[in-house]
């Protein structure tokens, strides 16, 4: 069973809004919509589905302008609708696991009985959502590099063609940055390849710790990273590329009793109208080329 911790943030509320709000829902109609969910909520596993089906049956009952689902640890948010004024937020806990948070959001307060006809609905999304969270981790394995925990090849194919498409569609700029530790090889002949591997994952995880959340860190293959930016011009892009040279060139890297330093390069790649999928990678990895001939621990990009 859940243990449902909530809490309600109001603004201003006029005598008027809580007048409106004071009727209370219908408890046959309460009773419909938990069976509906208690059906339909059973349909799918998909994540995001799961919480359109919930935060469309609970509007039948109790006006929203928006739900928020928040889950830190496994880095995961998604708003339907949108924020409002007036919020009710609740975390999901069971004897097992974290489920995350769930906040309600709209123009007018929450009343006693809209709290409770919520918590009785919440309980119906309980075992969806653990289901929907077991399958993501699933097909997030699948895409996720083993060394380094980042993305890898096919997730990066898949997230390519994906963000061209939106940047595309919504006429928003998009960036790549290719990434390549420099003098790798020499740093597996010197300390090992288990020291090479714990300078890839270091590097890895200090590529995320710099980015923003919304930018896409994939392992490409070898010592080679790739970072997709979205709604991220030249100029941004260039920002962020050499905020990761000079954080990795600051790194001093513990491996079996060695301290390792490094450096990278780093080519930049922006889409523009001329462009295909594949160019972009193409038009980053030769800017990449080009930092390398020009000494390597710099930043280039095509124009």
């Amino acid at each position: 069973m859940a243990t449902l911790t909530g809490q309600t943030h109001h603004a201003e509320t006029s005598k008027e809004d809580i007048i409106r709000l004071s009727f209370p829902v219908n408890q046959d109609d309460v009773v419909e919509v938990r069976s509906r969910l208690t059906q339909s909520l059973q349909t799918s596993l998909d994540l995001n589905i799961v919480l359109e089906l919930f935060f469309q049956q609970i509007q039948t009952l109790i006006p929203l302008s928006g739900i928020k689902y928040t889950h830190q640890q496994k880095d995961c948010q998604t708003l339907l609708g949108s924020d409002d004024t007036h919020k009710l937020d609740y975390r999901l806990n069971t004897a097992q696991d974290d489920l995350g948070e769930i906040v309600f959001h709209r123009s007018k307060r929450f009343n006693e009985h809209e709290m409770a006809v919520i918590e009785s609905l919440l309980s119906t999304l309980v075992c969806p959502l653990r289901n929907a969270l077991l399958y993501r981790d699933a097909l997030q394995s699948a895409l996720r590099d083993p060394l380094t925990g980042v993305g890898n090849r096919v997730a990066l194919d898949q997230a390519h063609e994906r963000e061209v498409q939106l940047a595309a569609r919504h006429k928003q700029p998009l960036s790549l940055l290719a990434i390549d530790i420099d003098h790798f090889k020499s740093i597996n002949d010197r300390y090992g390849h288990s020291s090479g591997d714990d300078v890839i994952r270091q590097i890895a995880q200090s590529i995320k710790a710099v980015t923003r959340c919304t930018d896409l860190v994939f392992r490409y293959g070898g010592e080679e990273f790739v970072v997709l930016l979205n709604k991220t011009a030249l100029n941004g892009a260039h920002v962020i590329a050499e905020r990761i040279r000079q954080h990795v060139e600051s790194l001093r890297i513990e491996s079996y009793g060695a301290q390792i330093s490094t450096t990278i390069s780093i080519g930049i790649s922006t889409l523009n109208r001329n462009n295909t999928d594949s160019m972009l990678f193409q038009r980053a990895d030769a800017a990449l080329y080009k930092a390398k001939q020009l000494g390597r621990n710099r930043v280039e990009a095509t124009v």
